[in-house]
C-alpha cells in the first residue's frame, strides 16, 4: 500500500533526504524508506512538505497542469498598497516569464498560530496570505521582491486539501483516510488510486529508402 505523510519542514532544512555538503536533511526527521517530497521549499522556507511513494501523486501534486492550490503565508518588508497587490494578483514579470494569477490577501491577523522566529528587517513588516496554483523556483520570494516588499519569513500552510494543522516543527505524521480520498479528488484520482506507467519513448520511424532502379 503506498504511505502519505505530512510532514512540517522546519527553517534551515533542505527538502530531500541526503547532502553532499552535509547540510541538515529530511533523513534527521523521517526514517520511512522510498517516500519523496511532492514538491521542494526552498532552505529558508518553512511549513508543510507532502512525502509519499505514490508516483502518481507525486507527479500530480507538482505538474502545473493539475491547478492544485498551495497557500502561504509570507512576511515582507513594508506594507503592500492596493496597486502592489493587484500586481500580485494579476502577475508579475520574473525574468522574462509572467506569474499566473494568484490570490493575495494582506492580513491584519494571521488565521493560525505560528512558532517565532526572528528576522531581520529595516523597518515595519506585515504578513499576506498568497495561493498560487503553479510552483516556479523562489517565486514567491521572486514575485514580492518584484513589487518592492522583499519576503523575511515564508511558511506553506496548505496543499490542496491538506493543511498544516496542530503540527510543529520537525513533526510528521500519516493522512487520515478522509485527507487521502479528498487529496484524489482534487487531483482527479479514482478512489482506489492509479497504478503508475511509465511513458514510452516511440522512435520516429525513418522514411524508407529510395530504391535505385536497376540498370
Amino acid at each position: 500500500m503506498p504511505q502519505y505523510l505530512l510532514f512540517y519542514k522546519p527553517y534551515g532544512v533542505l527538502s530531500k533526504f541526503t547532502d553532499r555538503e552535509g547540510r541538515p536533511t529530511l533523513s534527521a526527521y523521517i526514517s520511512i524508506p522510498r517516500v519523496y517530497p511532492a514538491g521542494r521549499l526552498d532552505m529558508k522556507s518553512e511549513g508543510l512538505l507532502l512525502l509519499t511513494d505514490d508516483k502518481v501523486v507525486l507527479h500530480r501534486v507538482t505538474d502545473p497542469r493539475w491547478k492544485l492550490p498551495k497557500t502561504y503565508l509570507v512576511q515582507v518588508e513594508g506594507t503592500p498598497d492596493e496597486e502592489a497587490l493587484q500586481r500580485l494578483r494579476g502577475g508579475v514579470i520574473i525574468k522574462g516569464y509572467r506569474t499566473a494569477p494568484a490570490e493575495v490577501e494582506l492580513l491584519s491577523s494571521l488565521p493560525l498560530p505560528i512558532p517565532e522566529r526572528p528576522v531581520r528587517a529595516y523597518g515595519p513588516t506585515s504578513w499576506l496570505l498568497i495561493t498560487l496554483r503553479e510552483g516556479k523556483k523562489r517565486q514567491v520570494r521572486r514575485m514580492t521582491a518584484a513589487v518592492g516588499h522583499p519576503t523575511l519569513r515564508l511558511i506553506r500552510i496548505s496543499i490542496g486539501p491538506l493543511n498544516l494543522g496542530t503540527l510543529q516543527p520537525g513533526e510528521w505524521r500519516f493522512l487520515t483516510e478522509q485527507e487521502r480520498q479528498a487529496l484524489f479528488q482534487a487531483l482527479h484520482i479514482p478512489p482506489g488510486g492509479i497504478r503508475w506507467q511509465r511513458r514510452r519513448q516511440t522512435r520516429r520511424r525513418s522514411q524508407p529508402r529510395k530504391r535505385r532502379p536497376r540498370k
